[in-house]
């Protein structure tokens, strides 16, 4: 019988200290760099992009970020915005981008004849009458350079007619039929957004046409992706890297065998992990405290998150759909949540006891969050309980009791 390797929970922590840029001498130059370490930032907040990279950074401002987002040197942005993983938007690094569309975008044909069918259904729109507005869409948008949703649908009145999305359910909406059509062109990597228009954190993009992307065979993408994801997350396990990247138990187990990673024991069970990561698995972190958004790319990173973070604290740092809130770090442990106020100061609240020098810590890195923030606001666009309750509150809270005894009355 084969004896794996043990890898310890601590071991995990530590080296996810170092591999997300958690502790100070860890930190990057550059938000590209950053992207570069994590594979991708999330993006379906926009503010989740800038406060994941100002966190890793050494000197982080909103304007370094909005160039490597923008307005690189080459012209070309060094980030691309994506949908890709689990048809989430990332921001990932540009050299990153056709191997990551390619391991992750699939069946695009199907998203198209999907919202066919709702827009047949809804206003009798025939495949005819669709292809001509996304036709008249694409000419528009050819002319303008970049233009909002709104800017679109002047020019094409067709996309100001308006549909109900996920009748019944309890986020049934109403919106524009601009935000299908749209959503078709850039899952087909036709369009991407381009910058907001008002500050980073609004969620009003502009689009612009989309530079072709390389294509990368299926296979070899997905084994590429599997051994960055390898790189920045690992140990893993089977479960972690089919979730991260929703594909299917089949094609999750050839990539990770294509990796050539080794078994490992974990406290989950069998994890992997590249051989050449394997002799170098620190024993303790760095003393590293920090402050992540909601969505942060290291929270939202496995699927197993037991090695990380207490099960008992999970009501209180996600919503009902699995989306974290901001959270405090510690030592490459979860150990409470942070909000702003509206008038600008930074509440936080510990769920555990980590001690003096956590404590310490952690006003450094609230410190260091408010001076970047400035006169910026910021409110996640998932509500979390806990982040819900703090965003209110007139001062600073670390007493576990008060927040229990609000969700005990919430319940």
């Amino acid at each position: 019988m084969t004896v794996l390797p043990r890898i310890t929970a601590a071991q995990r922590r530590a080296r996810l200290v170092r591999c997300h840029l958690l502790a100070p001498s860890a930190r990057r130059q550059t938000a590209e760099a950053v992207a570069q370490a994590l594979i991708g930032l999330h993006a379906t907040d926009p503010a989740t992009v800038f406060l994941a990279a100002a966190a890793r950074m050494h000197q982080p401002t909103a304007a370094a970020i909005e160039r490597s987002l923008y307005d690189t040197p080459a012209g070309l942005p060094a980030l691309e915005r994506i949908r890709c993983m689990r048809r989430t938007m990332f921001v990932v690094p540009a050299p990153l981008a056709p191997a990551i569309r390619s391991a992750t975008v699939h069946d695009t044909h199907r998203h198209r004849t999907e919202t066919l069918r709702h827009l047949r259904q809804t206003l009798g729109w025939d495949e005819r009458r669709y292809q001509a507005v996304e036709q008249t869409a694409l000419d528009a948008l050819t002319a303008r350079g970049r233009a909002t949703a709104a800017q679109l649908a002047t020019d094409v009145p067709a996309l100001r007619e308006q549909i109900i999305t996920f009748p019944g359910k309890p986020y049934e909406s109403r919106q524009r039929v601009s935000a299908s059509v749209l959503g078709v062109l850039a899952t087909e990597g036709r369009i991407r957004r381009s910058r907001p228009a008002g500050t980073w954190t609004s969620a009003q993009f502009r689009w612009a046409p989309a530079r072709p992307l390389p294509r990368v065979p299926a296979a070899a993408a997905k084994t590429a992706l599997a051994r960055h994801y390898l790189k920045a997350f690992g140990p893993i396990t089977v479960d972690d890297l089919k979730w991260w990247t929703g594909w299917n138990l089949t094609d999750t187990r050839k990539a990770l065998a294509a990796t050539g990673a080794q078994a490992v024991e974990l406290d989950e069970g069998t994890g992997y992990l590249l051989h050449e990561d394997l002799d170098t698995l620190p024993d303790a972190p760095e003393p590293a405290a920090a402050l992540l958004p909601g969505l942060d790319p290291t929270p939202m990173g496995w699927r197993h998150r037991d090695f990380y973070l207490n099960p008992g604290h999970t009501k209180a740092l996600f919503d009902r759909n699995g989306n974290i809130g901001p959270t405090i770090w510690w030592n490459g442990r979860i150990i409470g949540a942070w909000a702003q106020h509206t008038d600008g100061h930074i509440n936080h609240h510990l769920l555990t006891d980590p001690g003096h020098d956590a404590r310490t810590a952690i006003t450094a890195a609230t410190a260091r969050l408010t001076a970047f923030l400035g006169t910026t606001r910021v409110t996640p666009c998932y509500r979390t309980p806990l982040e819900r309750h703090l965003a209110t509150q007139s001062r600073v809270l670390e007493a576990v009791p008060k927040f229990r005894e609000v969700e005990r009355r919430q319940s």
